[in-house]
């Protein structure tokens, strides 16, 4: 309404004058006679005013006469007359050219002025919103497929991480007959290429870790619950022989001087220690020697000590079930040999990696039995 009051149709047209009133209200109808300028006063003439047009009459006698009762001014009731059925129209809502003097509004603002009638293409949007809905939204298919992988994102839950682990039944460090079955099971798929010796050193743990990895198991070396339930479901019990095999190397042919008594012979060229009771057997073992620096000597000799429980008091080292032949060297299991095999070395003594057998030995010697060591 601010807008159609501003222009020429509505109430502003009064600052511009009354004698133009009748411009602003002329519609698309036949045009009317100009008003009769002021009377003129005495002595004057009266000034000639524009002729009527085409169709239309002069205006003369009575119709003067109610021109002058309208105020004293002529067209002074056309006038008021007209600015109503403007203010009116404009109040009303009605189109351009409907009533006198609408065609001066200029088509913009009547339509501005005609926006706030209700319509129904106001309406007309609401589909279009609901229809962007889906664009944004997504589609009722995808929504399942996107609460498909909550079973995935699930499935880590279940992992020990807020659980205990399981039990670890065997480590590094570990001496036992269940340490020897291990070893014996896993040499059966080829994990372990050694024979068992019942320590659990460094090397049954790089195959416990092999094991775990292919099963993918968590790599940890150490033998736990759930380790040894699938080594126990993938391989059978181990035979007498598996679990106690004579040596891993083969046993040479034996020297001379151990062909008579209970010997000790000790062959350096294939690293075993034969137990011999009169040219005869009793029992074989893997050994390793002194490096260069500290060399097993060779040559016989015989036992003078047996020392169960020993501890090196030179080199602060376990020498358990040991015996003594000549000075500091003794015939000894040693743990380090079990565990990292020919790849180190002793201090002069003639190791032996497999604990139950250098047991069995101790318990057989006695002093003054005869030890045969040669090439």
């Amino acid at each position: 309404m601010t807008d159609t009051n501003s222009g020429r149709g509505g109430r502003g047209a009064s600052d511009t004058g009354g004698t133009r009133a009748p411009e602003a209200i002329q519609g698309p109808g036949p045009r009317r006679a100009p008003e009769p300028g002021p009377e003129p006063g005495p002595g004057q003439k009266q000034a000639p005013g524009p002729g009527p047009g085409p169709g239309q009459r002069q205006a003369t006698g009575p119709d003067r006469a109610a021109e002058r009762c309208a105020g004293g001014k002529p067209g002074g009731r056309r006038v008021a007359a007209a600015s109503l059925v403007a203010l009116a129209a404009l109040a009303t809502g009605c189109e351009p050219g409907t009533a006198a003097g609408a065609q001066d509004v200029p088509p913009v603002r009547a339509t501005q002025a005609a926006a706030p009638t209700p319509s129904p293409f106001l309406t007309a949007p609401a589909p279009t919103t609901e229809d962007a809905k889906p664009s944004t939204a997504p589609p009722p298919s995808p929504s399942a497929s996107t609460a498909a992988p909550a079973p995935t994102t699930a499935r880590p839950a279940p992992e020990p991480s807020t659980a205990p682990p399981p039990r670890v039944l065997m480590r590094t460090g570990s001496e036992s007959e269940r340490v020897r079955e291990l070893q014996a099971r896993l040499r059966q798929i080829g994990h372990f290429g050694r024979n068992p010796t019942g320590y659990y050193g460094s090397v049954t743990a790089d195959a416990v870790r092999s094991f775990q990895a292919k099963r993918r198991l968590p790599v940890t070396g150490s033998t736990d619950a759930v380790t040894w339930q699938r080594l126990l479901a993938m391989t059978r019990v181990p035979t007498a022989a598996e679990l106690d095999p004579p040596t891993e190397r083969p046993v040479s042919a034996p020297d001379e001087r151990c062909l008579k008594g209970r010997v000790l012979c000790i062959s350096k060229k294939s690293r075993t220690l034969a137990w011999m009771n009169d040219g005869k057997v009793v029992s074989a073992m893997d050994v390793r020697f002194g490096s260069e620096y500290t060399p097993t000597r060779e040559g016989v000799f015989e036992v003078f000590w047996k020392s169960r429980d020993h501890v090196s008091t030179l080199y602060d080292t376990p020498m358990p079930y040991a015996l003594f032949f000549s000075g500091g060297q003794a015939v000894h299991y040693s743990a380090d040999f079990a565990a990292n095999g020919y790849g180190g070395a002793s201090h002069g003594c003639v190791n032996v990696r497999d604990k139950k057998k250098v047991a069995a030995l101790f318990d057989q010697v006695k002093n003054g039995d005869k030890v045969v060591v040669s090439w």
